[in-house]
């Protein structure tokens, strides 16, 4: 039977080395994997104000402990400083690269990657070991270079060699699963990395545990509700539920809702993601631009946020995203920022919601870095508009762009923007899909929600489960650890101890109250609830002083305390 991997497999991209080295025994019972290791690494390695895109920045490739065995999707997070924030962050994909993945990394847990390439190389991993090789697909597009390799591929595109701040890795056959969020893809492109391609076979034991699992998932709500429309319905819940943001966030609820919904997507499916596996995933839809798996997000950021309300074209800007190899809510609230400061005056060009073939050609112009404008909203709608003027038009925290969901309609989902360890993200804390229907929260009611739903995800990102078939997990997934012998604290205390690691790697960072605010253009009299006291509330259940930062009890209770913010 399988025994959980210990050991981390290191490249060197400066000195061209490759080292296997294990990984500290209190480090694996104390952080698991994937979020919690890469945290701990990325805190040991990396001096404060270290750059993102510079050699002495740290990539990690990180699996879980039963990476491959858990139901749903496998999945891998790539753990990394971000260029678009300067956070800490880590960003997940599934498919068929981290179930390869796992094979190809034999006993090691994860792939560092360290210094910089002169020439553009990749790295192919098989048999536990790894070596630097000439990377020939440079200048190709994600699903180009997806193609053009035997074995298992996650690779960057046009954006990531560029250095768009928001450049994601691309995997899977027609690069249709990206780590998305935050940069990665960026920093990859400043390694001069275009590919990483794994050889091995995915784990076969622990089949009755595994069977027993998919059963369960597959019986869960949440299986049941993405066996029938995956992702793409939550725009119509978002719609429904009075929290969908919509013409770069100058209104909220959107017309055009059924034509890029869930019915539009079953219309123009020929098919499914994973249609042998229990919950079958996305729906395939081809464009002019190739074939497509979109997302709740697609639908969200690029139909909605964009005024489109025409399926096929809002398929076609995702694909196009993909295989630019950029994130496309960050993309999305490009394209919108650039509607809404034309609509302002502030611009020399002309954009306009409802637009598709204007959307796509400034896409394009910002993964090329084109300048002017294309060149600006590289690096962000933050840093755009204040080099532009427009500030406040498109909301960011942290300097990441905002999905779709209007925290206007659910002040806690505020709370969950402002207090997202990587920047404005939906995927640590929910709570948008709780307070609309249970009526306005109390500050405590908010912090109280949003804290256990981050110290719960914290535990699966370290697990690196599949984020909704984790839901089935039974004590968090202590079953599993047990079943490999991988060692381990009460997992309710790693959760809340890898989010405060990852706070003391931010605090460090120089990240303070001050930038765990509510998103411009969305102003307190606008919610309904005083965001100050909702972020006292969140900061007492945390343990944190009053500007954010861990009490010496907290990081005591934890075990943290010689962790240091200097």
């Amino acid at each position: 039977m399988r025994s959980a991997p210990d050991r981390a497999l290191r490249v060197d991209l400066t000195d061209r080395s490759v080292t296997s080295e294990p990984v500290p025994e209190e480090w694996l019972r104390r952080y698991l994997g994937g979020k919690g290791l890469g945290a701990r690494y990325l805190h040991e390695e990396l001096e404060a104000g270290a750059d993102p895109l510079g050699p002495e920045n740290l990539l990690c490739f990180a699996l879980g402990p039963v990476s491959g065995l858990l139901p749903g999707e496998t999945r891998y997070a790539a753990v990394t400083k971000s260029p678009l924030t300067g956070t800490f962050l880590d960003s997940y994909a599934g498919g068929e690269f981290p179930e390869t993945l796992v094979g190809a990394l034999g006993d090691h847990l994860l792939l560092l990657v360290e210094g910089a390439a002169e020439e553009p190389v990749r790295i192919v991993l098989a048999d536990g070991d790894a070596r630097i090789e000439p990377a020939e697909t440079w200048g190709a597009d994600a699903a180009e270079t997806c193609r053009a390799h035997d074995g298992a591929v996650a690779c960057i595109g046009p954006a990531g060699e560029a250095g768009v701040s928001y450049a994601t890795i691309a995997s899977g056959p027609n690069a249709d699963h990206h780590a998305g969020r935050g940069g990665a893809g960026t920093v990859m492109g400043a390694k001069r990395l275009k590919a990483v391609i794994a050889h091995g076979a995915p784990p076969d034991d622990l089949a009755e545990l595994r069977a027993e699992y998919e059963r369960r998932y597959a019986e869960d709500a949440t299986g049941r509700w993405l066996a029938v429309s995956d992702t793409l319905e939550t725009v119509d819940f978002a719609d429904e539920a009075g929290v969908l943001s919509s013409r770069g966030w100058s209104d909220r609820g959107f017309d055009g809702t059924d034509e890029v919904g869930i019915e539009a997507a079953r219309a123009a499916a020929h098919g499914r993601e994973r249609a042998d596996a229990p919950v079958e995933g996305g729906f395939r839809v081809a464009t002019e631009a190739g074939e497509t798996v979109p997302r709740g997000a697609t639908a969200m950021t690029l139909g909605a946020g964009l005024g489109i309300d025409d399926f096929d074209a809002v398929a076609e800007l995702g694909e196009v995203c993909n295989r630019l190899g950029m994130d496309l809510i960050s993309a999305g609230n490009a394209v919108a920022w650039a509607a809404r400061a034309s609509e302002a005056g502030l611009l020399a060009e002309s954009y306009a919601f409802g637009d598709p073939e204007g959307a796509r050609a400034l896409l394009e112009d910002i993964a090329a870095r084109r300048a002017p404008l294309g060149d600006a909203l590289a690096d962000g709608v933050a840093v755009a508009a204040r080099e532009l003027g427009g500030e406040g038009l498109v909301p960011t925290v942290k300097g990441m762009e905002l999905p779709a969901y209007d925290p206007r309609g659910a002040a806690s989902m505020a709370l969950a923007y402002a207090t997202s360890d990587r920047g404005g993200c939906h995927r640590r804390a929910r709570p948008v899909e709780r307070e609309p229907f249970e009526g306005p929260f109390t500050p405590a009611e908010a912090a109280a929600a949003v804290v256990d739903a981050q110290d719960t995800r914290s535990v699966r990102w370290s697990l690196v489960s599949d984020d909704f078939a984790g839901e089935t997990l039974r004590d968090d997934g202590a079953e599993w650890l047990a079943a490999v012998g991988a060692p381990h604290d009460d997992l309710a205390t790693t959760g809340e101890r890898v989010w405060n690691l990852v706070r003391l790697f931010n605090v460090r960072e120089g990240f303070a109250r001050a930038d765990d605010r509510l998103p411009d253009p969305i102003d307190a009299d606008s919610l309904d609830a005083d965001f100050d006291a909702l972020l006292d509330a969140y900061y007492d259940a945390r343990g944190w002083d009053a500007d954010g930062v861990p009490t010496e009890e907290t990081l005591a209770r934890l075990d943290i305390a010689h962790l240091d913010t200097a």
